[in-house]
């Protein structure tokens, strides 16, 4: 996600008086109508349309299968959307000061070996410019990242980077910058099916055991394998894993933890190796590019609540959470771009002797915070990303970074806390247990930590709770046949498209993963 961990604190909190007085509301996502699913009996459908597409899911693997389909000229479809708005966890909102994301907030440049279909799609959105003479893109300057990029507070300090480098020792240096290099070397390496070992589609990695073998252990397993004990070395590694992946080192698997130092090779004309593309409103600015041709298609409050096969039709079932009123479209084909455990709902797949109890997702809170200026720390200057040393939060991002005004008088921060230390369904019940003002009060006891008058220059909290914000790559479940099976299609009539199908919930997968089912649609017998 902030790239959609942390267990729940204690009720204690150590608020001035002046918390008390700080407006603070839960805005998302629709718990309630999705939840009508498991608990309530939905009337049969009473209006019938028929069509030859139906897209379950708005979020970016829906919305890039759908691009697809009507880039090849395949106009009748619908994509139908729970939410009030497309974009699934690269949800975004604005006001007054500035747009800002309630998920996935940046994209790296991507590889040169991914998709011909992204790069197109880069280049529909103007963030790809153009190419050089080496075939390499140029992006769109105003879309890289803007210095300073990130910062991390350790021992009192801002230190430039996220990598800990502030007040270690010598010992602790050579370890980091060991580790560094081992990632870089697995960056490099192929196998023997002369696949890279780790890039992105994950669908293109290597499949040779040397490097598969991975998924089995843990990330902690594996940095205790090769010796490392730097505590500063497990922190970063666990930092990467709850930012990408809403895990930690002991529940990611070490594929899924290399991956995150390995997979991304992108090269570009303009940008270094590793810089990343964002805007205020984070990859919901990627979201309304997806959506432009797709305004008369996607319809949203939308509740599809069944899908299934009868006499060579696929029928969909939905309840217009407006109007309440129940609806069906009989169409040709369906494809399924939700998570799997809300495709199993829907089709009915109790029965079925596949297990899939191994697609897990993590929990987040995510809160935007609209503040006047407020006093920094010494050292490096506020960043893009801001990050907590030693934090269950994953700091916040500056949604006002991509401003081309650098001076604000009020601005808007986004604070990441995935909840991770536990087991997720336990942490997903306490995160709808729990109200706005008990969110309210951690946020602010935690960016106190940091910046200890904050409370006076905080106007405002909105809160979105992600009960699956992402799926988990938990040790054994990148290389699993439960994924691997997932995305096969029904009889050739419901095809799957999902981020969760890969993994890793990023957006070049979901991106992928829309594309791919909609190309099988398009070519099937």
């Amino acid at each position: 996600m902030k790239a959609i961990g942390a267990t729940m604190v204690a009720s204690s909190f150590s608020c001035s008086e002046k918390s008390n007085d700080i407006p603070a509301s839960i805005v998302g996502a629709s718990v309630a109508i999705g939840h009508k699913l498991r608990f309530d009996k939905i009337p049969e459908p009473t209006l019938i349309e028929e069509i030859d597409t139906i897209i379950v899911g708005g979020g970016v693997a829906g919305l890039s299968a759908a691009r697809y389909l009507h880039k090849k000229g395949n106009h009748h479809f619908k994509v139908l959307e729970l939410e009030n708005s497309a974009g699934g966890n690269s949800a975004y909102g604005s006001n007054n000061i500035s747009a800002y994301p309630w998920g996935a907030h940046y994209l790296p440049i991507p590889n040169p070996e991914n998709s011909e279909d992204l790069f197109d799609f880069l280049k529909e959105a103007n963030i790809v410019t153009s190419f050089n003479s080496k075939g390499l893109p140029v992006y769109n300057d105003y879309y890289l990242c803007f210095d300073p990029e990130e910062r991390l507070f350790i021992n009192g300090y801002w230190q430039d980077g996220i990598i800990p480098n502030f007040g270690l020792s010598e010992k602790e240096r050579k370890e980091i910058k060991d580790f560094m290099l081992l990632m870089e070397d697995f960056r490099r390496r192929k196998g023997m099916d002369g696949k890279y070992a780790f890039t992105i589609p994950v669908d293109f990695s290597s499949q040779d055991s040397e490097f598969t073998a991975l998924d089995k252990i843990s990330m902690a397993e594996y940095l205790k394998q090769k010796g490392f004990t730097s505590s500063h070395l497990y922190w970063y590694a666990d930092y990467c894993c709850r930012d990408d992946y809403g895990t930690n080192v002991n529940n990611t698997s070490a594929w899924a933890g290399i991956h995150y130092f390995a997979a991304r090779k992108g090269e570009a004309a303009n940008a270094s190796q590793g810089t990343v593309l964002t805007w205020p409103e984070g990859n919901g600015f990627l979201v309304k590019k997806l959506s432009e041709k797709l305004k008369d298609k996607v319809i949203s409050n939308q509740l599809v609540y069944s899908v299934k096969i009868e006499n060579g039709k696929v029928l969909v079932d939905y309840l217009d959470s407006q109007t309440h009123k129940t609806h069906r479209y009989i169409g040709s084909n369906c494809i399924m771009a939700t998570p799997q455990f809300i495709a199993n709902r829907l089709l009915d797949r109790s029965h079925e002797t596949i297990s899939q109890s191994t697609f897990s997702y993590a929990p987040w809170m995510v809160a935007n915070i609209t503040i006047k200026e407020f006093k920094d720390r010494k050292g490096a200057p506020l960043s893009w990303d801001n990050v907590f040393y030693d934090s269950k939060s994953l700091g916040y991002v500056n949604a006002n970074h991509q401003n081309e005004n650098t001076f604000h008088d009020k601005r808007v921060i986004t604070y990441y806390l995935p909840l991770t230390d536990g087991d997720p369904v336990a942490e997903r019940k306490k995160l709808y247990d729990t109200d706005a003002l008990y969110w309210r009060n951690h946020i602010i006891n935690d960016l106190s930590q940091i910046h200890p008058e904050i409370a006076k220059s905080i106007e405002n909290i909105d809160i979105w709770r992600w009960g699956h914000g992402m799926v988990r790559p938990i040790p054994g479940f990148i290389w699993s046949d439960e994924r691997k099976n997932a995305r096969q299609s029904i009889e050739e009539k419901i095809f799957f498209a999902h981020s969760d199908l890969s993994g890793i919930s990023i957006f070049e997968e979901a991106f992928y993963q829309g594309t791919r089912a909609a190309k099988e649609l398009l070519n099937k017998s």
